[in-house]
């Protein structure tokens, strides 16, 4: 499938990959109670944990209580990915959803790595993608 819209998993395009690598920032939705949540993560903090955009990313959980309450309920995830460093259609910058589910994880593999590198991690919020769309 193109870069527009939903796209087969196993074939990145060079667009998400450069959006991954250049993303200064990354806003990650759930829902709960009837209400959207979101916290944000730092794009370095991202590509400390997932160096390259793959089927499975791991974000550094410092607190995320609500987030992490929320995929109990229901484990679907959004992540949007922007930079204003990457070429859009129509002007500079672009951004992505990735969608897919969630959990946060207090151990095991992800948790100490995200314990490893972050120390104030009380774990690691493992995303695995389904999913993923371009805007702007």
């Amino acid at each position: 499938m193109g870069n527009r819209g939903k796209m087969d998993m196993s074939k990145w395009g060079n667009t998400y990959r450069e959006i991954w690598e250049k993303a200064e920032w990354a806003a990650i939705a759930t829902s709960g109670d009837g209400q959207p949540h979101v916290v944000g993560a730092w794009g370095d903090d991202l590509r400390r944990l997932t160096p390259s955009l793959d089927e499975t990313i791991v974000v550094p959980a410092g607190r995320f209580h609500k987030t992490e309450e929320n995929l109990i309920r229901s484990s679907r995830i959004e992540v949007l990915l922007a930079s204003r460093q990457v070429r859009g259609t129509r002007s500079p910058g672009q951004g992505c959803s990735l969608i897919g589910t969630g959990e946060v994880q207090t151990s095991g593999q992800y948790a100490e790595l995200a314990r490893t590198k972050f120390p104030w991690a009380r774990g690691a919020l493992v995303i695995r993608i389904e999913s993923a769309k371009l805007h702007l």
